[in-house]
């Protein structure tokens, strides 16, 4: 199915079903309900989701099968949203064009930090991408945000290339030249799909539950889903063997006369063109581009995703990118007030105490426990939430196994003693 394996082509019709019915899935408890600050089925969130996947869907293209850690990926995330919005303020507000333009300007910035970059290995290749994510941050927040001189000083450039502190954003002088100006009543036009404006959904209202079904949503999670497929081959594909024998042995590779450079490149432009991707998108979900999306915290973010998920795996880093997203936009709304809702039950001194306890690592406090997740992750399951959801399975399957073999390999019925 699609060229691929069985196991491949189950796990691709897996996510397949979990995409296309987030809107239900994210939404377990009814709106009356107090738990209902847990649904996480609004599109705005269920963007991030698959956006942040494809970002770190392309990192584990580099990191999970080659070994390099970059800590400078987030230059290309940005540099994809400043050339969707450039896109957007130039020709028009169809988004494919901009995600073209977007990929193709990441790979090309890709290919000349790549070049320079993996020169060097190990750390001093981890430094090299910060470095240059670092300057690109620079560049968009001052140097190239400076005011134009002559006639364009209140026009496309008055506030240079990237908008600097404030970011790039639309106006109504835009000229737009393969679209509208402005809308008949006078506002910005707002990024579409032929038609399809990435902002408009629709509501479906059943008992006390509300699904909400966004344009935006169904179109980042089809390009999530092509992007996953385009990583399954790729981790398939002699391409692919050859980065997980970069990574096993890349001196040993060496001895064999190949030439890894190449492959490794290859790798990192694919990875950059990703992140591109991602920062395309997100610029046409919400058409603003800013310096604070090069920034390394950005870069470090996605390396979380993939370590929790599950690094080298292709599932993983998609799992990593929602959990810590679910955590980062509801973990974080919750606050005291709400916590002595939860234990108001208790009596007052211990109502405090429990509260005073949890406050910590809820609302602000978030990343304390992102931290504690991270570091149990690492410790205990180097593999991630996949190496996790197998260690279960095989718990079960275990199980399985044993009840079989005291049953002498009979299929024991319900109430029936296996001896028998």
């Amino acid at each position: 199915m699609f060229g691929l394996q069985k196991q491949d082509a189950k796990l691709l019709l897996i996510v397949i079903g979990l995409t296309m019915l987030a809107p239900f899935i994210l939404n377990p408890f009814p709106e009356s309900s107090g738990w209902a600050q847990f649904n996480a089925g609004y599109p705005d969130l269920m963007q991030r989701f698959v956006i942040f996947g494809i970002f770190a869907i392309g990192f584990n293209i580099l990191f999970g099968l080659t070994g390099y850690l970059s800590f400078g990926h987030a230059a290309f995330l940005g540099i994809g949203s400043y050339a969707a919005m450039w896109m957007f303020k130039l020709f028009g507000m169809n988004v494919l064009p901009a995600l073209g333009l977007s990929v193709v300007m990441s790979g090309l910035f890709a290919v000349l930090i790549g070049y320079v970059s993996l020169r060097r290995s190990g750390i001093y290749f981890s430094i090299l991408t910060l470095a240059f994510a670092m300057m690109s941050y620079a560049l968009a927040y001052s140097v190239l945000a400076t005011d134009m001189d002559g006639p364009d000083k209140q026009g496309l450039l008055q506030k240079g290339l990237t908008g600097g502190e404030t970011g790039l954003q639309l106006t109504l002088s835009d000229p737009r030249i393969l679209g509208q100006q402005a809308t008949d009543d006078g506002n910005l036009p707002v990024p579409s799909f032929f038609g399809l404006e990435m902002r408009s959904a629709t509501e479906l209202s059943v008992g006390d539950w509300v699904f909400t079904f966004s344009v935006g949503y169904y179109f980042s999670a089809v390009v999530m889903l092509i992007a996953f497929y385009l990583s399954i081959r790729i981790f398939r594909s002699p391409f692919g063997m050859m980065l997980r024998a970069i990574k096993s042995n890349q001196q040993r590779l060496n001895y064999t006369g190949l030439n890894p450079k190449p492959y490794t490149l290859a790798a990192f432009v694919i990875s950059g063109m990703y992140a591109g991707l991602a920062g395309g998108l997100m610029a046409s979900m919400d058409p603003l581009a800013g310096p604070e999306r090069m920034f390394w915290t950005a870069s470090g973010e996605v390396v979380l995703m993939t370590i929790l998920g599950g690094a080298g795996t292709l599932i993983g880093p998609v799992l990593g990118a929602g959990a810590i997203k679910y955590m980062e936009n509801i973990l974080s709304k919750i606050n005291s007030d709400i916590l002595h809702t939860w234990f108001a039950f208790l009596p007052d001194g211990l109502e405090d105490f429990v509260v005073a306890i949890i406050y910590p690592f809820i609302g602000k406090g978030w990343h304390l426990t992102l931290g504690l997740i991270f570091m149990a992750v690492v410790i205990f399951l180097p593999g991630g939430i996949v190496e996790g959801g197998r260690r279960i399975g095989s718990m079960f399957k275990g199980r399985a196994k044993k009840t079989d073999a005291a049953s002498g390999g009979k299929t024991v019925a319900p109430g029936q003693d296996p001896a028998e």
